[in-house]
């Protein structure tokens, strides 16, 4: 087992998401406003996705010394020219109003390809090194929002291959199959090598 990592975000929803990815493999994940007391604003000025998970995971492992974990993610759609990507979270105020918002610039498109991104970055303090790792998730836009679990675009996004949206499907399919489900399971493959790695140095 690795020892604790920071989720280097105030959004609990994803913090109960990520922690069901990365439980697996016996990676403690620690919410960061519970251990600061409080969140951290930074602003996601990046260009990419990885820039913007690298900036968030550093910043928060500075403050707090622990290795912490960041994502950016975001819903691209063909027929929007690929957007609204790196600035999905704030194209509105609210999921609501996010969804609004998508629906809106979709209108009765025919093509309605989209997919999720997910980057993921670890930051180790102690050394400055990070762990980079990306997950997509194909489908297409639901002409309206249908369900009720999940947040963000979920109620509107049909993973290729169902006939529901996230919100529809529930947490266990979105669990296997979401972009961030990808990214997670490939971290968390990187870190059991890592640990292993670690393991045999000390055994010779």
């Amino acid at each position: 087992m690795t020892g604790p990592i920071l989720l280097a975000s105030g959004n609990r929803n994803k913090y109960i998401e990520m922690s069901e990815f990365l439980e697996p493999g016996c990676i403690s994940l620690l919410f960061g406003p519970d251990v600061l007391g409080f969140e951290l604003e930074i602003e996601e000025d990046g260009d990419t996705y990885a820039g913007n998970a690298l900036k968030k995971a550093r910043i928060w492992a500075e403050k707090t010394g622990i290795p912490s974990l960041a994502d950016d993610s975001g819903l691209e759609v063909k027929a929007l020219g690929w957007a609204p990507g790196i600035g999905s979270a704030r194209v509105a105020a609210d999921d609501a109003g996010r969804i609004r918002w998508l629906l809106g610039r979709m209108g009765n498109t025919s093509d309605r390809t989209a997919r999720f991104v997910a980057c993921l970055a670890l930051f180790y303090p102690q050394d400055g090194k990070c762990l980079l790792t990306q997950g997509y998730c194909w489908g297409r836009i639901a002409n309206e929002p249908v369900g009720d679990e999940g947040f963000g675009y979920d109620p509107v996004f049909i993973p290729r291959g169902y006939e529901e949206t996230f919100a529809s499907l529930g947490r266990r399919a979105k669990s296997r199959i979401s972009h961030r489900s990808i990214a997670a399971i490939s971290l968390r493959r990187m870190l059991q090598d890592r640990f292993c790695d670690r393991m045999c140095t000390r055994a010779r």
